[in-house]
């Protein structure tokens, strides 16, 4: 099958660009030995849209589908359930790279454009730096992170992070232990899911009302 030039609305072209944000944060994640390519199905001579780390390849935006990519938008073309893989490769400096492939859908369900991902595995040691923790003595924050089954149990474990955080600190007055545990729960942006005020209430025994008086007086 011959790839041609795709038709892209306004609306795909904004599903497109939605896309950048998402390659900038993958390519800082991932480090300088990790390209990421946002394709433009309108036009093959010129489908480089967005590029983040190009002098792994040495492409631009404005630079055209390679054959690989092609091959593989062909076979997901004609793969209906087939939206992404993965496969290695090597370039011209006998490099060897792991690539992505994910399609990007437009707003009649057709692919519009291709993500892709390609992270060079001769990436010299320095590059672990990014997936190791930090020191105890870094800047940057150690974060505890808890998954959970659902929301509910998100806002509940929310809660009793909030209350020991309170109830340790004795500077703050037993009649203000409320409002500070709201207010760290809204800090947390809690209260931007569904039913949060009346679970958060039913624990903290007291009413939705005061809650949504205490949400009201920050937002002030």
């Amino acid at each position: 099958m011959e790839c041609q030039n795709f038709s892209i609305s306004e609306h795909d072209r904004l599903i497109l660009n939605s896309y950048i944000n998402v390659a900038e944060g993958a390519g800082e994640f991932f480090g300088d030995f990790c390209e990421v390519v946002i394709h433009s199905l309108e036009n093959m001579d010129h489908s480089v849209m967005h590029i983040v780390n190009g002098h792994l390849s040495g492409r631009q935006v404005g630079a055209a589908i390679s054959e690989v990519t092609l091959s593989f938008l062909n076979r997901m073309i004609e793969e209906a359930n087939l939206k992404h893989l993965y496969y290695f490769a090597k370039n011209k400096r006998g490099e060897t790279f792991k690539s992505s492939i994910s399609a990007i859908i437009g707003e009649k369900g057709n692919i519009i454009g291709l993500f892709c991902i390609n992270m060079y595995l001769s990436s010299p040691i320095s590059t672990l730096a990014h997936f190791i923790a930090p020191l105890e003595n870094t800047k940057q924050e150690n974060i505890s992170e808890t998954f959970v089954e659902n929301t509910e149990e998100l806002m509940l474990h929310a809660l009793e992070e909030a209350k020991k955080a309170v109830y340790c600190n004795l500077s703050i007055s037993s009649s203000n232990k409320n409002k500070e545990i709201i207010s760290l729960l809204h800090q947390k942006g809690i209260f931007n899911l569904k039913d949060s005020v009346i679970t958060i209430a039913e624990h903290l025994g007291i009413s939705k009302n005061t809650v949504y008086m205490h949400i009201r007086n920050m937002n002030k």
